[in-house]
């Protein structure tokens, strides 16, 4: 195997390519006044790029004997990965100039070197593959997490993140290590061969799923591995913590599909109950635990763990429907909580830092616009029609429910009541939008030119994804696993 080999790498080809040249101009333009404009404009400019580039190849890749594997569903979450991060570098910008001026170099490569650990993680074709991808995804992010060196919640949520993502790492190399010890492999597709078609499985087999399944969804903060997740949302830069909230889950999320099915296919009768339990309960008590937060970034914390209960019931069968509606779902969580948190960050600027509930009182009688696309982005996150998060989480029912069995239609049947549940705390932000009364409500301010960028790609897509059904036809012929 040659060096050319990367060369079949071209999404994470671009992007390094793209890494060095931020790199590089930061480095020439260090005394120039003008520095972090043309830095701002080369990053988005290039990253805009990128995802035409993505959706430009046709065919798929493979590389050091399929470690790495490149199939048109990947290159697809890639672009939906692109996008999330395009609008987080958007909505990041007033900040930056605020908080971090000196610092938008760090920023900007600290982001795209996380994106290239996500890029490896959906298109890893061996567990070490993926380990490397979700390594170099996470230690950036654990940087990103501190970037507010000098306030003490920013480090303490570093902190937490690191050690619950030391220990996740850990218990996920422990299970592959069993892994490796039962089939002499670690390609997915191998280890499956390895497994072969029967019901009974080694305590080595079983130990090594149960391992890797727990150190995973340390990432992916579900229920019962959830606990750093609103500390760590609380305490990091709101654009940052919009980043976590979307961009890693969506990439652990697809991940997650692809070996389940690739490498424990023959195991699904045993990971199918483990996928059961952990949705019912991220569902259920990150919504109970939402009802009782008085901190917007700690609401949306909760919030998040929620929303992973629903885009893993599209693992469950692990069929071409489930990985269509995966990432259909990513794709609308995307602009939906990004527009959430753009707004988030927004009134934080203008309020003083404060991210309390409580500053959102009468929000609508001073700033009618803010609230109106905050309340659209509400009304997708809790599935009401006819915005386009209805139909993500329509489609994520009927995935779950193609499995068949009564187990799942239970399992769907309790995410169709917690989805009522989820929209009586959503509410709770357009109670104190619309009806709260203050007597010191937030004044009325204009937001810049990046702010509103960022909430009109983000309000277009809440609208026209639902409508377009092309969109899900285009995803579900490419989802082939």
């Amino acid at each position: 195997m040659g060096y050319s080999q990367f060369l079949n790498m071209i999404p994470e080809f671009y992007l390094v390519i793209i890494l060095l040249i931020v790199f590089a101009a930061d480095f020439i333009m260090h005394r120039s006044e003008k520095k972090h404009d043309v830095l701002f404009a080369v990053t988005v400019a290039l990253m805009a790029v990128l995802p035409v580039r993505i959706a430009l190849l046709a065919e798929p890749a493979e590389a050091f004997g399929g470690m790495y594997v490149a199939t048109q569903a990947a290159n697809i979450m890639k672009v939906i990965l692109c996008i999330g991060t395009l609008i987080v570098l958007i909505m990041a910008e007033p900040w930056l100039k605020n908080e971090a001026q000196k610092y938008r170099g760090e920023f900007y490569m600290l982001v795209l070197s996380t994106l290239l650990g996500m890029f490896i993680m959906t298109s890893s074709g061996s567990f070490l593959m993926f380990f490397l991808g979700l390594e170099t995804a996470s230690v950036p992010m654990a940087c990103l997490v501190a970037f507010d060196k000098f306030k003490k919640q920013s480090a303490e949520a570093a902190a937490k993140y690191v050690l619950v993502a030391t220990f996740s790492s850990g218990v996920m190399l422990y299970g592959i290590s069993f892994i490796y010890a039962a089939t002499g492999t670690l390609y997915f597709d191998d280890v499956a061969t390895a497994m072969g078609n029967r019901y009974m499985f080694s305590p080595l087999q079983l130990m090594g799923l149960v391992f890797f399944f727990s150190g995973l969804a340390f990432k992916l903060s579900l229920v019962p591995f959830h606990f750093w997740t609103a500390d760590t949302y609380q305490g990091a830069p709101t654009p940052v913590t919009a980043y976590l909230s979307v961009c890693s889950k969506g990439a652990a999320a697809f991940a997650a599909l692809v070996i389940l099915v690739k490498a424990f296919g023959p195991m699904i009768d045993y990971w199918e109950y483990m996928l059961y339990v952990v949705i019912v309960l991220s569902i259920t008590i990150a919504n109970l635990f939402a009802i009782r937060q008085s901190e917007l970034k700690r609401f949306m914390a909760f919030s998040s763990i929620s929303q992973a209960g629903y885009i893993m019931l599209a693992v469950i069968g692990g069929s071409q429907a489930g990985m269509a509606s995966l990432m259909y779902y990513v794709l609308v969580y995307v602009v939906a909580n990004m527009a959430v948190f753009t707004v988030i960050s927004t009134v934080e600027q203008n309020n003083g830092g404060t991210t309390q509930m409580s500053a959102y009182n009468g929000l609508y009688q001073t700033n009618p616009k803010l609230a109106f696309l905050m309340t659209l982005a509400l009304f997708s996150l809790a599935g009401i029609p006819p915005f386009a998060g209805m139909f993500s989480k329509f489609f994520v029912f009927m995935a779950a429910a193609e499995q068949g069995s009564f187990w799942a239609y239970f399992v769907v049947f309790i995410a169709l009541v917690n989805t009522v549940v989820s929209l009586y705390y959503y509410l709770l932000i357009v109670k104190a939008m619309y009806i709260k009364q203050t007597d010191t409500p937030l004044p009325s301010f204009r937001t810049d030119f990046n702010t509103r960028l960022a909430l009109a790609v983000c309000t277009v897509g809440i609208a026209l994804f639902g409508i377009c059904s092309c969109i899900y036809d285009y995803l579900f012929a490419a989802s082939a696993i």
